[in-house]
């Protein structure tokens, strides 16, 4: 059988970039794309929109109909082999292609596929090449992958910053630290996850809706809203607060604590806001306790916007996964300035957290800088 490697990596290329396709909106699914290649040209192409309907190499391989005999599938993920989900299993319909071979970028991470489904189609005698652009496929996928091995969400702490390190001013100020085309970019990224997360104190200050928008000047709803979660531990979150408003458009859950009175929690459950009683630590919503309950209802990924002291308890709980930090080229000052992380700094720096996989890129007049925990 005659491979040309080149030829592997562009078509694995060509499928990536259909994955992505479904970025914000196969969660709890992972993205996948594929692509038939039939002599050395390209006669079906398949992308995973949503939960519910066909896998991307279902998708592909209907497309090229008759033209996958003796073809070459490329594939992001392996094929899945499990039936506890809504579209039957995958290999299948793989084995019935009669395909020349199959090409996989990376296994699934899930307990229900991790390799069976490329051990399946070994089984069957049809020739699996597995690992091409391995590396992008994971990372395409990091957000399902932590979500299915940790069981809980991929956490992203985002923040609009000065060059200092501020967040808000003394008096709790911070519209606008940034600028538009930073403000646009958060918003997208609002589209991209499952649950957008703040304390009730930046409830109290800010006020936010926590809807994404779109548009020049971001005035119309997004296509796609996330939950938002309010960490309230005594519900304190006013009944005419932004952020339980519209729910038509986007839903509200409040995670609180049994020191929360029930007369507040009536309150609020008759305005459609669903209410989520937590363990508690130190007096405080137990935030690893609140992660497993969101993972557990398949959320997969959880933007916090929160102000210095939600982001410090993440932090030393070592529950931030990412950083996006949009950051304004301008200087606050003032020791009672708000900063990015609150609480008692550590006493030595190497009790500091570095950013691994850092990235900076322009945003108009900011910059956003990127990396991993």
């Amino acid at each position: 059988m005659r491979v040309n490697p080149a030829d592997d990596d562009r078509y694995m290329s060509l499928a990536l970039r259909l994955a992505e396709k479904g970025r914000g909106t196969t969660s709890p699914n992972p993205m996948a794309g594929a692509v038939v290649v039939r002599r050395g040209r390209i006669v079906g192409r398949g992308f995973h929109l949503r939960p519910g309907l066909p896998h991307a190499e279902i998708l592909a391989l209907l497309e090229a109909g008759p033209l996958s005999e003796g073809a070459d599938l490329y594939i992001t993920l392996e094929p899945c082999c499990h039936t506890k989900k809504r579209t039957p299993p995958c290999v299948p319909a793989v084995l019935d292609s009669n395909l020349r071979r199959v090409i996989v970028a990376t296994t699934d991470p899930n307990p229900l596929v991790d390799g069976k489904g490329v051990a399946a189609l070994r089984r069957a005698g049809l020739p699996v090449t597995l690992g091409v652009k391995e590396r992008e496929a994971q990372a395409l996928n990091r957000t399902y992958s932590h979500w299915v091995t940790a069981r809980r969400p991929y956490v992203i702490l985002k923040a609009g910053m000065t060059l200092d390190g501020q967040i808000a001013t003394s008096t709790g100020r911070s519209r606008w630290i940034t600028g538009m085309p930073s403000r646009r970019d958060a918003h997208r990224l609002r589209t991209q996850v499952d649950a957008v997360l703040v304390g009730v104190g930046t409830v109290l200050k800010d006020d936010p809706s926590l809807i994404a928008r779109t548009g020049p000047r971001l005035l119309a709803p997004a296509d796609r809203q996330a939950l938002r979660v309010v960490v309230d531990s005594t519900l304190r979150v006013p009944p005419g607060a932004h952020v339980l408003s519209e729910q038509e458009t986007a839903k509200t859950l409040v995670a609180t604590t049994t020191a929360a009175s029930v007369s507040r929690r009536r309150a609020l459950e008759q305005l459609g806001i669903e209410i989520l009683i937590l363990p508690s630590a130190e007096k405080q919503v137990s935030l690893p306790a609140l992660l497993r309950a969101l993972g557990h209802r398949g959320i997969t990924s959880v933007l916090v916007e929160g102000g210095g002291e939600i982001n410090a308890s993440l932090l030393r709980g070592k529950l931030i996964d990412h950083v996006c930090l949009y950051v304004a080229p301008m200087l606050l000052g003032g020791a009672d300035a708000m900063g990015l992380i609150g609480g008692r700094g550590p006493v030595r720096l190497a009790s500091a957290s570095g950013l691994r996989g850092m990235k900076i890129r322009s945003l108009g007049e900011d910059f956003l800088v990127e990396g991993d925990l």
